[in-house]
């Protein structure tokens, strides 16, 4: 957990930045039993952590993250490193979620593919890669194993659980399951619910990746193959909804990558370059089962599903204030879905505040630097920051 800068006289890391990190694995032995009715006999958690915990414990905030996401969500591994965190611009000093006041916590989800335990680790009751075997995981499994580290790490309570889109959803299952762990939580740019056509976005990606000649049903690893051709796709596919139409059209237009046609099928528009760009460098870092695992963790995600769909009701054990944050041009997730969540809070008798941030740049605008978003974000967290802050201790959580 560091916040120390880079070290390299040739290269000063941003004074904002939350320096170098380094990732931490915390070990759990106790079985975990998941909502499709399996059991883990044992897993493993990879986190970060940013800033430093109070005295009273009471300055930590949990940032969940989104389908591709990853524990790294700010600040740089190696004083070499080009690219930061994934949420490096609403993390660190000054920022919205100011690393002099809070505590910061982000961990990799479990059946994730960047350390925590998932298709890519051993069975232990086998000795083979989990892989297809591994059970299929849910928001609420999610969240019960982020409890579970707090708990390690001494946190009673968070300050704070902040996420955007499935990072949104974990945050909505937290106020449900530990509404006395959360003080408030903030809902970005996510749904209570999938629509059928994000659904069916969703079953267009898994297809493309299990009839993939190199999937083997899942063992490819055993292989020694990659099903690269279907994460590609599945990663185009996904890449276009989370990006306006207006988006695109600023960015790529119609714009030739030579000036003349060439009546073939290769690329020949910038856009389909950037696509299969994209779609080549996912297909290199991110693990085909964990793509299956994380959709239909989305899929299936819907707290009011066992009250009758009555949402209101299912958000009613929740106590804290909520801020939920919307994307005007965000059509995989649009406003009427956060409105939908709001009205739901508002007749739960919650207290809940409410934006629509107008930006051309789709969904992915939750993970881009922007004004108004940045001033509504921190304006909310600035009031739920404790009064002590963590120059109060020299004390350190131990995994």
């Amino acid at each position: 957990m560091p916040d120390s800068r880079s070290a390299d006289p040739e290269r000063q890391l941003p004074p904002d930045s939350v320096g170098l990190v380094t990732p931490e694995v915390a070990h759990f032995a106790a079985p975990l039993e998941l909502a499709c009715g399996k059991t883990l006999p044992a897993y493993d958690l990879v986190y970060e952590t940013y800033g430093r915990l109070n005295a009273e414990r009471s300055n930590a905030v949990l940032v969940c993250h989104a389908l591709s996401g990853h524990h790294h969500a700010a600040g740089y591994h190696h004083s070499d490193d080009r690219k930061p965190g994934w949420w490096d611009a609403y993390i660190g000093p000054g920022k919205p979620v100011d690393t002099n006041r809070f505590f910061v916590v982000s961990v990799n989800n479990l059946g994730g593919c960047h350390g925590s335990t998932g298709p890519l680790s051993h069975n232990p009751e086998t000795g083979r890669l989990w892989g297809p075997d591994f059970p299929v995981v849910t928001v609420s499994d999610w969240v019960h194993s982020q409890a579970r580290l707090a708990d390690r790490l001494g946190i009673e309570r968070f300050a704070a659980v902040i996420g955007g889109s499935l990072g949104g959803m974990q945050v909505m299952q937290w106020s449900i399951d530990y509404p006395e762990r959360i003080a408030s939580a903030a809902v970005i740019a996510a749904t209570p619910r999938l629509s059928a056509q994000n659904i069916a976005f969703n079953e267009v990606a898994r297809q493309a990746i299990r009839s993939d000649p190199d999937f083997h049903a899942g063992r490819y690893a055993e292989h020694d193959a990659v099903p690269k051709r279907g994460l590609k796709l599945a990663r185009m596919v996904g890449h276009i909804t989370y990006l306006s139409e207006d988006a695109m059209g600023s960015k790529f237009g119609r714009d030739l990558r030579s000036n003349d046609l060439h009546f073939g099928f290769d690329v020949e528009f910038q856009v389909e370059s950037y696509l299969r760009y994209q779609g080549d460098t996912f297909s290199t870092t991110f693990d085909a089962n964990t793509y299956l695992l994380m959709t239909k963790a989305l899929d299936y995600f819907d707290p009011a599903a066992s009250h009758d769909g009555d949402l209101a009701r299912a958000l009613s054990p929740a106590q804290c204030p909520f801020l939920i944050l919307s994307f005007s041009s965000d059509w995989r997730f649009p406003p009427a879905r956060s409105r939908e969540l709001v009205d739901a809070l508002i007749h739960a008798g919650k207290r809940v505040s409410y934006a629509n941030i107008v930006s051309p740049y789709g969904h992915d605008a939750f993970l881009l630097p922007e004004p108004r978003y940045r001033a509504i974000f921190s304006a909310f967290l600035q009031r739920v920051a404790p009064a002590s802050g963590p120059e109060d201790t020299s004390e350190e959580p131990r995994p």
